[in-house]
């Protein structure tokens, strides 16, 4: 993968941040977009550049709010910029949630995890298709999903909405992109332990752990290999699908007897 440019929004914490790493360490070069804490992004980008695990260490960060389309154009002319090229990948994971029932939630709470997961992913594969096509590049695309895909989460109406239409996103654009070569993917992470789980709940990894088939909740790195996979040569006949990283937990039904 040596000499491939990948972008990754909301790259500097949580399942970004271990993505983000993963390709630096497959070789990739890495541009990635935060928009929350300095010193998260500060300490990743340290990180990539005194090579941890990279084998090129070429990296950028820039403050980016994936749903506003001036920011999205800037951070992917920057990009052009620094590495003299366009990108070869693009992961669309920057998202926010905002708890609430449909009853309850406040308009400025939809429309900002509107605005952020699923204008976001829009805004930034239009931004990332036009210079492949302009440029008769082929690429990738893998947009981060969620379990709620499937099945929707209680008081997540927003949430649930943005990533639901990011999987049916990711199939509209499969088929449209295809011709040229650029495929678009999903990854629907299930129960991950990340620090911001944690903090919703301190005994995260216990609960999940008797509620899983596999028996613990994910890991970011669980997530970062399969998007490695979709970004791969292995994955270069696969378009317009998801794959949910979710250790089965989505996959069982609610059943009322217990195991024999």
């Amino acid at each position: 993968m040596t000499g491939k440019l990948a972008v990754i929004t909301g790259g500097a914490s949580g399942i970004g941040r271990e993505i983000t790493l993963a390709l630096a360490a497959a070789g990739w070069d890495v541009a990635f977009t935060w928009f929350g804490s300095d010193r998260a992004q500060a300490a990743l980008l340290a990180q990539l550049e005194a090579g941890a695990g990279a084998s090129c260490g070429a990296a950028l960060a820039q403050r980016c709010n994936a749903g506003v389309k001036s920011e999205v154009d800037h951070f992917y002319q920057c990009v052009e910029t620094r590495f003299g090229r366009a990108p070869d990948l693009l992961v669309n994971n920057a998202g926010i949630q905002a708890w609430g029932s449909l009853l309850e939630l406040e308009e400025h709470d939809w429309d900002r995890v509107i605005q952020t997961n699923l204008k976001g992913c829009f805004l930034n594969m239009q931004a990332f298709a036009r210079l492949l096509v302009a440029g008769g590049k082929s690429g990738s695309i893998i947009n981060i999903g969620s379990g709620c895909n499937k099945h929707p989460f209680p008081n997540l109406v927003s949430y649930t909405a943005s990533k639901g239409g990011i999987e049916m996103l990711t199939q509209s654009a499969a088929v449209e992109l295809g011709k040229h070569n650029i495929r678009v993917n999903c990854v629907a992470p299930g129960a991950i332990e990340i620090e911001r789980t944690l903090q919703e709940n301190p005994d995260y990894h216990t609960v999940w752990s008797a509620f899983v088939p596999l028996g613990r909740p994910g890991l970011p790195a669980d997530v970062a290999e399969v998007v490695l996979f979709f970004a791969s040569d292995a994955g270069r006949y696969v378009t317009g699908q998801t794959l949910y990283v979710d250790g089965g937990v989505f996959t069982q039904p609610a059943w009322p007897y217990k195991d024999p």
